[in-house]
């Protein structure tokens, strides 16, 4: 199958420029800009013509739990195309599937669950592996995870799970002061999987000692972790100010400030910030009550909160609103923003030869939106998996 899209403003890594891309079984071939020698359709191509629109590389997120009513715990198939179909319809292309702090019994559903749908056909984004966040975070963070199934950090678990599934687990968010962790970190470095700091009480030396076994990542960073103090800079000024870590950010207006967004993206490298949307079931649907990890939820005005306490409990977002965010609140450029949706996790999951930016050679995970950032489809291998109605091919 051969697509041509044309009329569009191409995001490279470092530039835009307007032009065409040829797509050949599922691999970009070709891209040029206006001006030069151009390869002309043939019969039998599917032409897709941007009108003036963006083609971006498709967005990957590494910490989503559901959307349109579904959630990975679910541990169903037809759950788990809810969400991916859901999430390609704004830009995803591939992700993990997050679970929550839940029993052992649980998680390992989930897993095989998640197994199960990676060997098959998936028709929508693309799940690239499981993000295990929790059980072994802190009792004093819990933010919005059940407090009931907080468990010590366990490695039989951990070898279990992977003996089970090689591959499945990429990355796990754990609480790095607690007793037993940084083994287990060290443990999940050696064998691939990124650890995560997150829901979480360590103090600055604790993370530095932590990024030292190995811990490269941080959830969700200023959600549900210890503050930036100036005499103190704990968990939140570790991030900061540790090259070694990647740092998530939940670009809604509601997680964080916008300035505290923008000192977050002053503070990192460049190649070290990843957009997420910590998306829940109740992504995509009405004000109203959802669940999450047995919690009861609320979702009004577009926040999710915890019934009782009243905790911010995931999001409704999803990564294009995230990219319309970063534009409106930062300096950033639209390359720029685009590496943090999608290059950087790329580059997080190993993934970066593949996919995470337009080149020739790389797989065709692509996203068509209109001057305005609105979602037009969605192209996951060269195949196209969401069109919003009414646009032309």
């Amino acid at each position: 199958m051969t697509t041509l899209f044309q009329q569009v403003q191409i995001v490279l890594e470092n530039r835009i420029i307007q032009g065409n891309v040829l797509v050949q079984d599922g691999i970009i071939t070709h891209i040029s800009a206006d001006g030069e020698a151009a390869v002309p359709a043939h019969a039998g191509w599917t032409v897709v013509d941007g009108q003036g629109g963006w083609l971006l590389p498709g967005f990957i997120d590494i910490h989503v739990h559901g959307g349109f009513g579904a959630d990975f715990m679910d541990a169903d198939a037809g759950s788990y195309d809810a969400i991916t179909r859901f999430h390609s319809s704004h830009g995803t292309t591939g992700m993990l599937a997050t679970t929550v702090t839940a029993s052992k019994e649980a998680i390992e559903q989930v897993l095989a669950a998640a197994h199960s749908y990676c060997s098959g056909n998936m028709p929508y984004a693309a799940l690239l592996g499981v993000h295990l966040e929790g059980p072994f975070i802190s009792e004093k963070w819990p933010g919005a995870q059940n407090p009931a199934f907080i468990a010590e950090p366990n490695l039989e678990w951990l070898q279990q799970w992977i003996s089970a599934y090689p591959g499945l687990i990429r990355m796990l968010t754990l609480a790095p002061e607690k007793k037993g962790a940084l083994e287990l970190i060290s443990w999940l470095n050696e064998h691939g999987i990124a650890a995560a700091a997150g829901h979480t009480d360590a103090n600055y030396e604790e993370i530095a000692r932590a990024a030292d076994a190995g811990l490269t990542h941080a959830v969700h960073t200023f959600n549900a972790m210890r503050g930036l103090h100036h005499r103190e800079p704990g968990t939140a000024g570790a991030v900061l100010t540790d090259d070694r870590i990647y740092a998530e950010i939940i670009a809604d207006g509601e997680h964080v400030h916008p300035a505290a967004v923008r000192l977050l993206a002053s503070s990192k490298p460049a190649d070290k910030l990843i957009l997420i949307t910590d998306a829940i079931s109740a992504a995509g649907m009405p004000d109203g009550e959802y669940e999450l990890g047995g919690l009861p939820v609320t979702l009004k005005d577009g926040a999710a909160r915890l019934s009782g306490s009243g905790n911010l409990a995931g999001s409704s977002l999803t990564m294009m609103g995230a990219f319309r965010f970063m534009l409106d609140h930062t300096e950033l450029t639209v390359p720029d923003v685009s590496r943090l949706a999608s290059g950087n996790p790329a580059k997080r999951l190993g993934l970066f030869h593949t996919t995470g930016s337009i080149a020739a050679g790389k797989r065709a995970d692509l996203v068509l939106a209109d001057t305005n950032f609105e979602v037009l489809g969605t192209w996951v291998g060269g195949s196209r998996v969401y069109e919003r109605d009414g646009q032309r091919e």
